[in-house]
């Protein structure tokens, strides 16, 4: 069988942090935990997917190197044995077609066609780019400064036959730089047997820890707070990513997923936008049980 997608198998999407990962994970490790199963053979099997999907895609280095062998797979056409690019046959040409969207040398007996007029000079083909994310903390991107990166890289070897190499680079990055800033680094993406190397497409990513992540361009702290307070109201106490502690008044009826925004309380002086939680309880003490058969009883 083939192995699933991890990002689906987490229910996460490719463009997820660190945290949005690990909190997807451990949901899905709960639900599928042995402990929680017992005798549940198809649970165990799903609980082992997750696990190895999580490995495959837990830091940006591993989603990096997974998205590299994903591109490098599609280009060689996942085959078997004989032509390393996939397919029945075919030349040189093909390859590049495959691999690179275009041909290389133009084809027939006369290299400038037509009546003998030279044609426009042909632009030389390129080498496919690379999107390759930068994680940093949000201290590190405050400050800003030199920081390596790490990716897999189409390489011609010396049989003349593109293998994948890992490069590492470094990038300097300005202080104060913004979440999904994009810079492209010329010449550093995959080589062409005949042709120029593509570019790579380098996205800064700005990670702050667990219970925050980036909807767009705002920045979101998870505020887990009590069914009983989201229905009856109350305060909660909330640490900012300034670390100043606030008591947050929360109104009666509240939603799980409600959110309030904070001007100014966000990164590099943009907004921030609280986002309603519940606990995440590891395990419930017998009067919670109690409590809570109580409210199922009385419809709540």
């Amino acid at each position: 069988m083939a192995k699933q997608d991890p990002y689906s198998v987490l229910g996460v999407g490719r463009n997820a942090s660190d945290v949005e990962i690990k909190r997807a994970f451990r949901k899905k490790a709960r639900q599928y935990h042995p402990d929680r199963n017992p005798g549940d053979a198809s649970a165990e099997a799903k609980f082992k997917e997750v696990q190895s999907s999580y490995e495959s895609i837990a830091t940006a280095k591993d989603r990096n190197e997974y998205e590299q062998q994903q591109r490098m797979s599609s280009m060689f056409g996942g085959g078997g044995g004989g032509n390393p690019f996939g397919g029945g046959g075919g030349g040189m040409e093909d390859i590049l077609g495959q691999m690179f969207g275009g041909g290389g040398r133009p084809r027939g007996g006369n290299p400038f066609g037509g009546m003998g007029q030279p044609q426009q000079r042909q632009q030389r083909p390129k080498g496919a780019d690379i999107s390759v994310s930068l994680e940093l903390t949000s201290e590190q991107a405050e400050q800003g400064g030199q920081f390596p990166f790490t990716f897999k890289r189409l390489k011609p070897n010396a049989a003349g036959t593109m293998e994948a190499a890992s490069v590492t680079l470094r990038t300097r990055v300005k202080a104060g730089v913004k979440h999904g800033t994009t810079s492209r680094l010329k010449g550093q993406g995959h080589d062409h047997p005949e042709g120029v190397a593509g570019d790579v497409m380098l996205t800064i990513r700005i990670q702050f820890g667990e219970g925050r992540f980036w909807d767009g361009n705002i920045l979101v702290q998870e505020v887990p707070t009590p069914f009983s307070t989201l229905m009856l109201g109350g305060k909660v106490k909330v640490q900012l990513p300034s670390n100043k502690k606030i008591m947050l008044t929360v109104s009666p009826e509240t939603m799980v997923g409600d959110r309030l925004r904070i001007a100014g309380a966000g990164y590099d002086g943009g907004d921030l936008e609280l986002e309603f939680v519940l606990p995440d309880y590891d395990e419930l003490s017998e009067e919670q049980v109690k409590a809570l058969e109580n409210l199922k009883n009385s419809g709540l």
